[in-house]
């Protein structure tokens, strides 16, 4: 007699490729910052999932996102505290995540937004040494990054895809240059 996990529909693995290379970071393989590399190798943005940059400032989407269109920002210069920002920094800092905020709103219809920081690797800081502010679109009845199996999250767009749509509102809000203005 079978039963429902003898079929193959019920006898399948979910794999997850995509993690390796955090899992890898965190023992500490990858070298250096992955923003101050994402900084300098300005040839590989759309590898890197950049999507603005400013003289002091870079938008990148998060490589490993809580859901998708998980945006950090970022001070140009690799600086670990609020401190070591100089009040211009700050501020753009904050205009980027208002910009974002309205890309997210545009691109994927979010209705609301986690935004903040993780200062120290005990509040949460994956890359404690270089500052980053996250932008985390939600929506209604998501409840809480929910997890489809165990701790298993289902971000439901490609990143590639993603980042070509978050582009594309920027530039319809006219957005891509406004950071370049201030």
């Amino acid at each position: 007699m079978s039963g429902p996990t003898d079929s193959p529909e019920w006898n399948t693995n979910l794999h997850a490729p995509w993690r390796i290379p955090y899992i890898r970071s965190l023992a500490g393989r990858q070298k250096g910052c992955f923003l101050c590399r994402a900084r300098d190798d300005t040839d590989a943005d759309e590898a890197n999932f950049v999507l603005w940059r400013t003289d002091r400032c870079l938008v990148i989407m998060n490589r490993f996102p809580y859901t998708g269109g998980h945006l950090l920002i970022a001070p140009a210069d690799h600086v670990a505290t609020l401190d070591d920002l100089s009040p211009g920094v700050r501020l753009e800092m904050m205009d980027l995540a208002n910009d974002c905020v309205k890309v997210l709103a545009d691109a994927v219809g979010a209705e609301g937004f986690n935004v903040g920081l993780n200062l120290g690797r005990c509040a949460g800081a994956g890359l404690p040494d270089h500052i980053h502010l996250h932008v985390v679109p939600r929506w209604s009845g998501d409840t809480n990054f929910l997890a489809a199996l165990g701790d298993i999250r289902v971000v439901h767009q490609a990143m590639g895809e993603l980042r070509r749509e978050l582009l594309e509102a920027g530039e319809r809000l006219g957005l891509p240059e406004a950071p370049h203005d201030r």
